[in-house]
């Protein structure tokens, strides 16, 4: 009779655990141990080669278009340097992508004001997929001498992975990322045949090492490939924060093909 009642005792802690497991908060899913080390990067130089597609480079902005409703981007743009313009949306690229290489500069403004995570916010998504998920996000934030939860700092797969180390300059400084993407691939019925990859150099440092996606970004519970997906645009992220907006600029792609007869 007691070791029934023990068991008994044991199912019910089991199961009360598995429905406050169910019950996610944001601060479950936020790493704060331990800190990337801090790295100082070297100069910024990454002229677009010859086979790359020049996604932001001088006044136009005919290669994006806003997100929401697919129409021109609203961002402001003045002399190759595109700033978010907040209450317009997130911008997107008319092109869809799979697997490709990317280079993209950004710039915390020098007079940015808050903390946390409300100070610079953006993000990258190397591939905006829709269908209830926002997409696979490449997190932009000033992180130099700015503490939030590690896997939601620059250089982190948001709430998935934690940078190897801390590369940012201080505010007012042009950053560069520099982005191998695998693509995730699925079967004919849906179901996940590979994993989705990703490299990040961050001001030339390597600070995501193929890492294995597993899903799109959420910002509470746990990722997964719940929708199949194909080539997508990579979108940039209009943060709700009150804090100076972000910009970008010498944004340029090389899509990466299967060799010839593969």
């Amino acid at each position: 009779m007691k070791y029934y009642l023990l068991f008994a005792f044991i199912g019910s802690v089991c199961t009360l655990g598995a429905v406050a497991q169910d019950k996610h908060k944001h601060e479950d899913t936020e790493i704060y141990t331990p800190v990337p080390p801090v790295v100082t990067p070297g100069a910024v130089n990454a002229d677009p080669p010859s086979d790359a597609i020049v996604l932001l480079c001088g006044n136009n902005l005919d290669q994006w278009l806003t997100t929401d409703d697919k129409s021109p981007a609203k961002w402001l743009l003045e002399n190759g340097v595109l700033t978010v313009k907040k209450g317009t949306g997130n911008i997107e690229t008319k092109k869809t992508f799979n697997n490709y290489q990317l280079h993209i500069e950004w710039k915390i403004p020098a007079n940015i004001t808050g903390e946390g995570q409300a100070r610079g916010n953006s993000g990258v998504f190397l591939a905006s997929i829709g269908k209830g998920d926002a997409g696979y996000e490449l997190q932009v934030l000033d992180s130099y001498n700015n503490k939030t939860y590690t896997n939601g700092q620059a250089g982190s797969i948001y709430k998935q992975s934690v940078p190897l180390v801390n590369p940012n300059r201080k505010p007012g400084e042009w950053q560069s990322y520099d982005v191998i993407w695998t693509a995730p691939l699925f079967n004919t019925n849906g179901s996940l045949k590979s994993l989705a990859k990703v490299i990040v150099l961050f001001n030339g440092v390597l600070v995501q090492n193929n890492f294995e996606l597993a899903g799109p970004t959420q910002y509470v519970g746990k990722p997964a490939y719940n929708h199949p997906h194909g080539a997508s645009p990579i979108k940039l992220q209009a943060h709700g924060d009150k804090s100076e907006p972000v910009s970008f600029r010498n944004i340029w792609i090389r899509e990466i093909n299967p060799p010839a007869g593969n």
